[in-house]
């Protein structure tokens, strides 16, 4: 396995390169092919320093989806939840200051406390949302059909849309704009206080690296309030929409108008400004809305009922942040070379590889075998699933659970979720479909030998030959 961590990427082979203080050699330390730095800092200790700040900044993100609900919703407990959490951004933040730390155990441990913080606040957040919004249940979602004037909402905060909705409401415009979700916003349709909304009406396109296609051919306005944003110098065709696009924010982009103060009246008196909807007329559906609670609620006893009758043989979690590429459609592959009776658990935007498949149901059972927890920050969901299961079926060490794991990777947000199932113990994770470039040899024999953590070959068969059969 430790192969196929192999960087084939040779056109850089610095161990590391770091410019953080004063002391830094010309060029910055490893500039020159140096394996240290001139405080003493060696390469591994300096990459498991990026990864904590890169795991940081996805439990930041998820930090401040909370500190907003919270600040509605939040009781004592939560508060202090939040705090915890902030105090472990703020230790790990001094634990990566110049001269503070040259363990290499204790960087590991403080990788773990930031996956901690990442269990929390991902329970955190989903508490939230349910309390907020209620317990979403499944719900099948219109897909590429829309009419009269839009407003296409892409990002995580469901808070924000929310807030537009109630806002089109006291305006009396319910009845004239209608609102639809791209992306990681698709899960808002399974929230029974977001559909009591009539004007919520479908998804369009899929993941986020679509948008420069969708809210091209979108007539309407374009919201995104949260990452990811695709700026003017990564595709010509944002100029088709930029003028048509609001951020909300910490998201930002030159040429679009931000909302200022959750005003959405300026974004609402533009939309009707606009022509009506046109150019999507599909008859696609998908499905959302199998939040954990829910899956616990409606089918935890027939999951395990389906177990041990053996009609039930393996849990797969295939998720992740998705990128654009052929590589990755290697998930849509293994989806649809599961046996009949293995179930998807899924969350994140990697679920728009596949689930325009309709998977159907267990074989003599009423279980699904597509279920779609949410949005990134739900796919604590999974684990929450996977304990129950394990305390019912009396398993002691949750890794002993028929359960296969294969996620994808982008950004940050991916992370902190792999940070969070590992410091939980959760052991032979494929990901990919490549290698994260911040690991080093030593780095990897680590996770190798403490977590058998692999990453897929891009082969199935190779990868789960053992694993898809029934």
């Amino acid at each position: 396995m430790l192969g196929l961590f192999t960087n084939k990427n040779e056109g850089c082979n610095l161990p590391f390169l770091c410019w953080q203080c004063e002391m830094s050699a010309p060029g910055g330390c490893g500039s020159h092919g140096e394996s240290k730095g001139v405080c003493g800092k060696d390469a591994t200790k300096s990459r498991l320093q990026d990864l904590i700040t890169y795991g940081l900044r996805g439990l930041s993100a998820y930090r401040e989806h909370a500190r907003e609900l919270i600040e509605k919703h939040g009781n004592e407990e939560e508060h202090k939840t939040l705090k915890e959490i902030d105090d472990v951004i703020a230790q790990s933040l001094y634990f990566t200051l110049t001269n503070v730390n040259f363990n290499f155990n204790e960087h590991i441990s403080q990788l773990m406390k930031v996956g901690e913080a990442g269990v929390k606040v991902m329970d955190l957040l989903s508490s939230l949302h349910t309390k907020a919004l209620g317990i979403p249940t499944p719900t099948k979602v219109t897909q590429n059909k829309a009419e009269g004037k839009g407003i296409l909402v892409s990002g995580h905060n469901l808070d924000m849309l929310e807030k537009l909705l109630k806002r089109i409401e006291e305006r009396g415009l319910s009845d004239k704009i209608n609102v639809y979700t791209h992306s990681e916003m698709l899960p808002a349709h399974g929230y029974p206080h977001l559909k009591k909304y009539k004007n919520l009406k479908g998804n369009i396109g899929k993941a986020w690296f679509d948008q420069t296609d969708i809210f091209s051919k979108w007539n309407g306005t374009c919201v995104v309030n949260t990452n990811c944003i695709v700026p003017p110098e990564k595709s010509p065709k944002v100029k088709n929409y930029i003028d048509r696009l609001y951020t909300y924010k910490i998201v930002g982009i030159e040429g679009a108008k931000k909302i200022e103060n959750d005003n959405f009246d300026p974004l609402i008196d533009h939309t009707l400004e606009l022509p009506d909807i046109t150019g999507f007329d599909s008859d696609e559906k998908i499905v959302t809305g199998h939040h954990y609670k829910t899956v616990l609620d409606a089918y935890g006893e027939k999951v395990l009922n389906a177990i041990k009758e053996g009609k039930l043989k393996r849990v797969w979690v295939i998720a992740g942040c998705d990128a654009p590429g052929k590589k990755r459609n290697y998930y849509r592959e293994l989806a649809l070379a599961l046996p009949k009776d293995h179930i998807i658990i899924t969350s994140s935007c990697g679920k728009f590889r596949f689930n325009d498949i309709d998977f159907g149901v267990v074989p003599g059972t009423d279980i699904p075998r597509y279920i779609d927890l949410g949005q990134c920050n739900d796919s604590n969901g999974a684990v929450h699933i996977a304990l129950a299961v394990a305390n019912a079926l009396g398993v002691e060490d949750v890794n002993n659970l028929p359960v296969s794991i294969a996620l994808m990777w982008m950004e940050q947000k991916a992370i902190i979720i792999l940070l969070a199932l590992l410091s939980l113990g959760i052991k032979d994770i494929f990901i990919g479909p490549s290698a994260p470039q911040f690991a080093n040899e030593e780095i990897i024999n680590f996770l190798v030998k403490n977590f058998n953590l692999g990453v897929i070959s891009g082969d199935i068969h190779k990868d789960f030959s053992k694993e898809l059969v029934s």
